[in-house]
């Protein structure tokens, strides 16, 4: 009879001389037994099955036999020693894919990261817990024979094997060393259902020392919650042996949701062929090669001639064919300590290949120069820069004709604006109806539509998303916020008096985009309309036209009194005098216009680049920079994944 014992409560706080009572479920202050063997204390240390094990040892005596080595005459040991990974790659993964996790809270759903989420949480919950176990679960349909190979592992039958369906309810466990109460904890595994190896080979076999195993219920079982204990368990173990026989080993029930979806966990699955007694001849040969092709046809790597992947062979659990060759390949597994690590590793290229979808762009996603440089070119087009450069340039020009233009050519001037119909500078207002432009604000609109729509150009949904609302959460109030910086750039007003011209923006829009701009180029906000500055050479040029305007003047008098006898006749020179003043006046204009068109054209290129330069500071500080905060934002989230899958074990 097998010891049925609670051995994993460990040595607890149990106070007193360490007699307990079991009540059947493996708690209380002593140790429980669901079968009445009592546990009990020596030299300080808990020890499962004691009265058994010694039972044992006494028949063998008699029998001549050289006495089991027990747990009692082992050196005494830690019960449970913290799981700590050796150096690899697997801390920094993990690292990565919390900081992962993270920075991606706000811009992805929960349900997106709540595998990643499960992922590091079992992964704190595995490196608490002891690193000398390995857990490895025994999985199968109905009918094929898992629990038989349970009890041939641990060399007793500890689990029920019957014709009744389902046998196996609940998980039942077996550990062959002290120590692993918290993973069976973690399992769920009820202390009923904690059994240690029959004591013999099988108990003290010592590359099992570390090994705890467990018989899970039907994977395909009628009954609902069987299912969910068989998903629940795999879910937590280190490794997994399935079982499958000559009838189901092609069952899609098994492949499509068990095996497919855990082929990134090869390097810690055994697949299986049991009752191989079954069949005749080389028939378990054939059924073992399609059972490989299956396999491969799931995407599990096989590991053969020394290549990483899952452990395929044939066996019968009931006649021990081929039984201690898995028991060695355990064996060999238990003791090499990585099982946890690449289940855990496994389980984080299983998450990193969930979120790829909204990690990985097409392309090289971003704001390049060009993509700024049209942008800033549809603001200025939007706020009218280029009109208010030549509206600056007219406004000099207005000013140079005011100063060394002629006297009946300005008062010209003034007649022909007074407002006439056959104005020509209304003429020229009325060549563009404003109905017929866009409006200024759907200018602002596009241009923020089109840079947001470039810089989220290939970036996975939820990246893309969050950049586009990055540039519209950015772009309201921008069209107002335009007006006032243009206003600050010095943008010109409607001129009243030379030539009707509108504001440079409301020239190239029919709509302004907000408050209309009130101070001309180079005044303050408020303040009175100040004249472009005049080059030194201006009050040489207004003498010299006062000088040809005071020769007309001078000679049309001279003129009008010998006409009229006071003064005595002699026409020639006072014609002269009038004529060079007449001849003068307009070469004097003349030559002043053509000396300012290079400062004029200066001065509006320079108030075209001021107001350009605000609306491009405008839209960098409320559109650009937001935008390339999230692109930012999205290459560090990138950094982590590159490394979440810089050390995959299963190539995803």
């Amino acid at each position: 009879m097998t010891a049925v014992t609670d051995e994993d409560q460990g040595p607890g706080n149990v106070k007193g001389k360490g007699e307990g009572k079991g009540d059947g479920e493996g708690t209380g202050v002593g140790t429980g037994t669901s079968d009445g063997a009592v546990a009990g204390r020596k030299d300080g240390r808990w020890d499962d099955g004691l009265i058994a094990r010694r039972a044992a040892a006494a028949e063998a005596r008699e029998a001549g036999e050289s006495a089991p080595r027990t747990p009692d005459q082992d050196e005494a040991r830690p019960q449970v020693e913290a799981y700590a990974p050796a150096d690899g790659p697997l801390p920094t993964r993990l690292d990565a894919l919390r900081e992962l996790v993270g920075l991606s809270r706000a811009r992805l759903d929960r349900d997106t990261l709540a595998e990643a989420g499960r992922v590091l949480d079992e992964a704190a919950a595995r490196q608490r817990l002891s690193s000398r176990h390995t857990v490895i679960a025994i999985a199968g349909a109905t009918g094929s024979g898992k629990s038989t190979l349970f009890n041939a592992l641990a060399g007793a039958p500890i689990s029920d094997t019957g014709l009744r369906r389902p046998t196996t309810s609940q998980p039942i466990a077996c550990s062959w060393t002290d120590g692993a109460a918290g993973l069976l904890d973690r399992l769920a595994v009820p202390g009923r259902l904690r059994r240690r190896p029959h004591p013999g080979p099988a108990a003290f076999d010592e590359a099992l020392q570390g090994l705890v195993l467990v018989d899970l219920p039907d994977h395909d079982s009628a009954a609902t919650e069987h299912r969910d204990q068989v998903d629940r368990v795999l879910a937590l173990v280190d490794a997994v042996i399935w079982v499958v026989d000559p009838e189901k080993y092609a069952d899609a029930a098994l492949h499509e949701r068990y095996l497919r979806p855990l082929a990134g966990h090869a390097e810690v699955t055994f697949v299986v062929l049991n009752q191989t007694d079954r069949l005749p001849g080389e028939a378990a040969d054939l059924v073992l090669d399609d059972l490989r092709r299956l396999l491969d046809e799931d995407g599990i790597a096989l590991g053969e001639h020394g290549e990483p992947g899952a452990t395929v062979m044939s066996l019968s659990a009931l006649t021990g064919d081929g039984v201690p060759e898995l028991r060695e390949m355990v064996g060999r597994f238990v003791q090499d300590r990585t099982a946890a690590t690449r289940r855990l590793s496994a389980d984080i290229d299983a998450a990193a290949a969930r979120l790829r979808p909204v990690y990985v762009a097409e392309g090289r996603p971003g704001l390049g120069e060009r993509a700024r440089e049209e942008f800033t070119d549809r603001l200025a087009e939007a706020v009218g820069a280029a009109a208010a450069g030549q509206a600056a340039e007219r406004e000099w020009r207005r000013n140079a004709s005011r100063a060394c233009g002629t006297p009946w050519l300005r008062l010209w001037r003034w007649y022909e604006n007074r407002g006439l119909p056959g104005s020509l500078d209304r003429m020229g207002q009325a060549l563009t109806p404003p109905e017929e432009e866009l409006t200024a604000r759907q200018r602002v609109e596009q241009a923020v539509r089109i840079v947001a729509d470039d810089a989220a150009d290939g970036l996975p949904g939820p990246w893309a998303q969050a950049v586009r609302e990055a540039a519209f959460t950015g772009a309201q109030g921008l069209p107002e916020a335009l007006d006032e910086l243009a206003v600050k750039a010095g943008a010109p007003a409607p001129s009243k008096r030379g030539g009707g011209t509108e504001t440079g923006r409301d020239a190239v829009a029919g709509t302004p985009l907000g408050t209309p701009l009130g101070s001309p180029l180079g005044s303050p906000p408020g303040g009175r309309p100040a004249k472009p500055p005049r080059p030194k050479w201006w009050p040489a040029a207004v003498l010299a036209q006062v000088s040809m305007t005071l020769l007309q003047i001078f000679g049309g008098l001279w003129l009008v009194g010998q006409i009229i006898g006071v003064l005595e006749p002699g026409l020639v020179t006072p014609a002269l005098i009038m004529l060079a003043g007449v001849v003068g006046g307009p070469l004097v204009e003349w030559s002043c216009a053509a000396a300012i068109r290079g400062p004029a054209r200066r001065y509006g290129q320079d108030a075209e680049r001021r107001l350009r330069e605000a609306a491009a500071g405008c839209g960098r500080a409320r559109v650009l920079d937001p935008v390339a905060a999230e692109l930012v934002r999205y290459r560090e989230v990138r950094e982590r994944y590159v490394t979440v899958t810089k050390f995959s074990t299963t190539g995803r």
